[in-house]
């Protein structure tokens, strides 16, 4: 069984997306940022950067002690190679769907949470912090746009775990006034992950933890 211990929040949300699609045996831990859960002390044992979120893995394969693992994209590298499920077991397709995840990591995720800080009055008070992160975060877009004219998911043929990872980010498009409308293949893609039964129920269980805080 795999503990999550997570707030759905964009990178919570990647993981839960994984545990749902893999119908894997798997329990909810909320840890509720709002109200600094993150830094009790049983959390920071498995994540001590204090970060969520971090997943308890009961039954590590090969047998042993309970194993933690924290920082969204290793736990989706990590559950990927424990099922053998949404990650190409070929060198050149796991390179093709791994470069996503760490794109996503490395760039659309900062700069989400980046345009995230430079609305309102921050926005007014950094014009030019505000502007570059903006651009970076179109420039982000037009770059998966490309990538989804040529294959249906990031990766490729098939959903991957870079489509986990990047799937929760791009639902914040709106709050970053940016219209997938300018960005038709982005909006395909969008619509095809939200029609999967385990995203439906990956959001229907988010939604469940925030209403009981």
């Amino acid at each position: 069984m795999i503990e999550l211990h997570y707030w759905p929040t964009t990178n919570g949300q990647k993981i839960a997306l994984f545990l749902e699609e893999g119908l894997l045996d798997w329990e909810a831990r909320p840890v509720n940022i709002s109200k600094g859960r993150q830094f009790d002390a049983e959390f920071l044992k498995i994540s001590p950067n204090n970060k969520i979120p971090a997943i308890l893995d009961r039954a590590p394969a090969g047998g042993g002690a309970p194993l933690g693992v924290f920082e969204s994209g290793a736990i989706l590298l990590y559950l990927a190679e424990k099922t053998g499920r949404f990650l190409p077991a070929d060198p050149a397709g796991k390179a093709r769907a791994t470069q996503w995840v760490f794109w996503q990591i490395g760039g659309l995720g900062p700069n989400s949470g980046q345009a995230n800080v430079f609305t309102g009055d921050m926005a007014e008070k950094n014009p030019g912090a505000t502007e570059r992160v903006f651009n970076e975060l179109q420039r982000l877009y037009k770059v998966m746009d490309g990538q989804l004219g040529r294959t249906a998911f990031l990766g490729g043929a098939d959903y991957t775990i870079a489509d986990m990872a990047s799937y929760p980010t791009i639902l914040n498009h709106e709050r970053h006034k940016i219209s997938l409308d300018d960005h038709p293949n982005v909006k395909r893609w969008v619509e095809a992950i939200r029609a999967r039964p385990a995203v439906q129920r990956a959001y229907e269980r988010a939604e469940a933890i925030r209403k009981a805080g």
